[in-house]
């Protein structure tokens, strides 16, 4: 009994302590696939950034694919929160589309650091692929509701909602072939511009 109370009492500050870990090991490895590419990176260049060896890293992660399957999950988990804390803030289609487009260049800038991770997704296996699809495809349905929605409400030109999605998506995407964090362009800045010019696209025009 006191052996069991004992491990209860230290077990929180284990999983802590382990969860900063695992998250310091993440960047690590995003900032590696960022300068290297996902498929040049190694363990070693991972633990190299963590001044530790290779071999510590498998009491977290048995193989790169399961680091960059990781990143994926925490990324898109990020995506679902900040889509349910549109549709809970806002009340309009406008609102609601340039916030989540904030959102999401600020996990591309500072969650991912500018790694092209939404152009890794071939390195998983089969069903590591298929859960990050699904994700994926749920984030763009809930887009293209949203699209949809400001478009029955006057929002909105009416276009199709499936290729305002796509161009949303590459606009923002395509951050990772350029962005460097260490640059002039801030995160709310990019933000904010990427909002202006995609969501702008869609308004109505006022009549004459």
């Amino acid at each position: 009994m006191a052996s069991h109370g004992h491990s209860a009492m230290v077990s929180p500050r284990i999983r802590e302590k382990r969860r900063r870990r695992q998250a310091e090991i993440l960047h690590a490895a995003l900032r590696a696939f960022r300068e290297k590419g996902y498929y040049a990176t190694t363990l070693d260049d991972i633990a190299e950034r963590l001044d530790i060896r290779k071999t510590a890293l498998y009491h977290y992660f048995p193989d790169k694919e399961a680091i960059l399957y990781q990143c994926h999950r925490e990324s898109l988990a990020e995506v679902d929160r900040f889509v349910k804390d549109a549709r809970q803030q806002f009340t309009t289609a406008d609102e609601q589309l340039r916030y989540i487009i904030q959102e999401h260049v600020r996990v591309m800038t500072e969650t991912l650091e500018g790694s092209p991770l939404a152009f890794e997704v071939t390195a998983l296996s089969d069903e590591r692929q298929q859960e990050i699809i699904r994700a994926r495809d749920r984030y763009e349905r809930g887009l293209r509701k949203i699209i949809e929605h400001g478009i029955r409400d006057g929002e909105f030109r009416s276009v199709n909602s499936k290729i305002a999605v796509f161009a949303i998506l590459g606009a923002i995407n395509w951050i990772a072939r350029w962005y460097q964090p260490e640059g002039p362009i801030r995160t709310a800045e990019l933000g904010c511009g990427f909002a202006d010019q995609l969501v702008g696209g869609l308004r109505c025009r006022p009549q004459p």
